[in-house]
């Protein structure tokens, strides 16, 4: 497909423009980030690992299932950039809002605030999920793609480097003022990052569209068949989702990581430096996992963040073991897992995002992307199986579950490395 000038090849003003927003963006997440500031604070009103999961899979399902609408939508249009907007600002604005509902909940009872802050999370959560279908569809045309991965990494490296200022101060707002009048300035902050991420990301532009009437469905009843049907005759992509599904039993523990360093006696000012911890593992893995994606292909970038999956888990399982061992070190144990939680939270989104782009049609990018997100939103819903697996048995079992599962992912990474990977232009390809 041609691209205009500017395109967003490496080195070119739109995939800067491209990389910046998303750094901007990574940044701004990481001041919310679910597993760590949205699950202590949680925590702390609650004392409920079923809610803080329940914040966690909001989150997640909320990202994921307005995508079958908006795929369909933005299939249907000749620009995806109009979905782009009302998404990115709309959940700037939800947090802008967290942000003054915390501001004023002194004196309030905390089972308000506590309901009031989950309500409006999950509304954040479900305005996030408009942004996704257009933001792979424009950096799918936007970005060729053997410069992905590089401008993803840069995306995370340059939002690293943001998000260890933001870590700092978020520890010094945890340490200096109360509960709600340090998240509140936290929330705030994010609103500001996810605002000028958004402006920056509207200001690279878009590509003109490659579709056709023939691509586009006359219903949503169509479109949805049509997904089936994907799934049905597509193995690439159905192994793709198989290994989806696994990735999120494996990552159903990220909420619990929190609540073991919690219980294991970490206090609140602590949560801030396993964030810069958590931060700066995301930086200092970004040059691998884009070197990997475009030297080496996205399938060996698969497989790589496949094994990695493995470890954060059973360094908890450890952890835990030693529980009744000396406290001293239980910072720099949990640093060190954080550490590692980080590269692999960069590395799934790089391999995710480079290899969903890789399988889907040029002229149908959008459609792909929401049959796609919409299939694995079940897997949205696990975090909440921790939970119960955490109060019926233990976080043990957690844990040890997070480990198996990433495991059998790899098993059916290598399988699907045994089908032909390529980009594809043709919307009828077969298995």
């Amino acid at each position: 497909m041609r691209r205009p000038d500017g395109s967003g090849k490496a080195g070119s003003p739109a995939f800067w423009k491209i990389a910046g927003a998303g750094a901007a963006f990574q940044a701004g997440s990481s001041a919310v980030d679910s597993a760590t500031i949205v699950a202590s604070l949680v925590y702390q009103l609650t004392g409920n690992v079923f809610i803080v999961a329940a914040a966690s899979a909001a989150l997640r399902l909320g990202w994921l299932l307005p995508q079958a609408v908006v795929g369909f939508l933005a299939q249907r249009a000749d620009r995806s950039m109009p979905f782009y907007i009302v998404g990115a600002f709309g959940r700037a604005i939800c947090l802008l809002l967290i942000a003054l509902l915390l501001a004023v909940a002194a004196g309030l009872p905390q089972a308000w605030i506590a309901g009031g802050f989950l309500a409006l999370w999950t509304l954040y959560a479900f305005v996030s999920g408009v942004v996704a279908v257009p933001y792979n569809d424009i950096v799918g045309r936007q970005v060729p793609s053997k410069s992905r991965s590089r401008m993803l990494a840069l995306r995370f490296f340059g939002g690293g480097i943001l998000a260890l200022a933001v870590a700092a101060l978020v520890h010094r707002l945890l340490a200096s003022q109360g509960l709600f009048a340090a998240h509140a300035l936290i929330f705030a902050l994010a609103a500001t990052l996810m605002l000028l991420s958004s402006i920056i990301f509207v200001s690279a532009g878009e590509p003109q569209s490659p579709r056709s009437s023939a691509s586009m469905p006359a219903s949503f009843g169509e479109f949805l068949s049509d997904g089936m049907t994907v799934l049905r005759t597509d193995a690439r992509f159905r192994l793709f989702l198989f290994t989806q599904w696994l990735g999120g039993a494996s990552l159903m523990a990220l909420p619990f990581y929190i609540v073991a360093a919690t219980d294991l006696g970490l206090a609140a000012p602590d949560v801030a430096i396993l964030l810069g911890a958590q931060t700066a593992g995301s930086l200092a893995s970004n040059s691998v996992w884009g070197r990997i994606g475009d030297q080496f292909g996205k399938l060996r970038l698969l497989r790589a963040v496949g094994v990695l999956r493995i470890v954060p888990p059973l360094g908890a399982l450890l952890c835990l073991a030693l529980a009744n061992q000396q406290a001293d070190w239980w910072l720099v144990a949990f640093v060190g897992l954080f550490l590692l939680i980080g590269a692999l939270i960069n590395g799934t989104t790089i391999a995710f995002l480079g290899f969903l782009m890789e399988i889907s049609p040029d002229d149908r990018r959008p459609a792909y992307s929401a049959y796609f997100n919409v299939l694995a939103s079940p897997a949205a819903l696990l975090p909440l199986a921790g939970a119960a697996i955490a109060s019926a048995i233990s976080l043990w079992t957690v844990f040890a579950a997070a480990a198996a599962a990433a495991a059998v992912q790899l098993l059916l990474i290598k399988k699907l490395a045994n089908r032909n990977i390529g980009p594809r232009s043709s919307p009828c390809a077969g298995p």
